[in-house]
């Protein structure tokens, strides 16, 4: 089963971040996005006791089919077409390699829904590294190690960040040309948020709480309060 205080920690995150969001799409976008995320956020916070009953696909799948009713704009697809196929391709309790194998498939199915790829400033730019880490993870069937967690953490901000540089093919920013130069994309920035809340809730669960293949590391970085903007990694 899939531990609710991570959902709640991840959807919280969203929450809290909700003006960030909203700015960072005011920027390149038509400014909903923050909005938008809190609402699904929300909508799955109040499933959660359904949710605690469920398996981990089951719960996977309730949650991407509730992102797709409840989160308006480009967001509600993108982000329950991803869930979906996790949903799918996760065996239960999931090793990072499974992981990695499932983002793929999540990848694939974004790519077919906005003809998106890699470098063209979308979610995506998080996604594939972070696919890239936990594909690379060499602890195979057994504990992921305890530096896993925190090197996805960072990647899925620096990547985020990254996004900044690249030019928007897709969506509304690229009506902007140029002058998207310089903007984080805002589904990029949700997704690392949602990342580093995952990894910061696995490195809180005891182990004795964890499924035999999860990662568990009490040292790494842990994700800051959203009132201190300062002390999160940019975006």
């Amino acid at each position: 089963m899939i531990p609710t205080d991570l959902i709640r920690h991840a959807t919280q995150t969203l929450i809290d971040h909700v003006d960030e969001l909203t700015a960072l799409d005011q920027a390149i976008g038509d400014g909903d996005h923050g909005l938008n995320m809190r609402r699904g956020a929300l909508a799955i916070q109040a499933k959660l006791g359904e949710l605690a009953g469920l398996s981990l696909n089951e719960a996977l799948r309730t949650m991407g089919l509730t992102c797709m009713s409840t989160i308006g704009g480009s967001s509600g697809p993108v982000f329950g077409t991803l869930l979906v196929p996790l949903a799918k391709e996760l065996p239960d309790p999931p090793t990072a390699p499974a992981l990695a194998l499932a983002l793929d498939a999540g990848i694939k199915a974004l790519t077919r829904l906005g003809r998106a790829e890699v470098g063209q400033k979308t979610l995506l730019d998080v996604l594939d590294p972070v696919r890239v880490v936990l594909g690379g993870d060499s602890g195979g069937g057994g504990n992921t190690g305890d530096g896993l967690l925190a090197r996805v953490r960072q990647c899925g901000f620096d990547s985020a960040q990254a996004t900044a540089q690249m030019d928007a093919i897709k969506g509304r920013a690229s009506f902007l040309g140029e002058r998207a130069l310089g903007h984080v994309d805002p589904g990029s920035r949700s997704m690392a948020l949602i990342i580093a809340a995952v990894c910061d809730s696995l490195q809180n669960t005891p182990p004795s709480a964890q499924s035999p293949h999860s990662p568990h590391s009490p040292h790494s970085p842990q994700s800051p309060p959203a009132s201190n903007p300062a002390a999160t990694p940019p975006a």
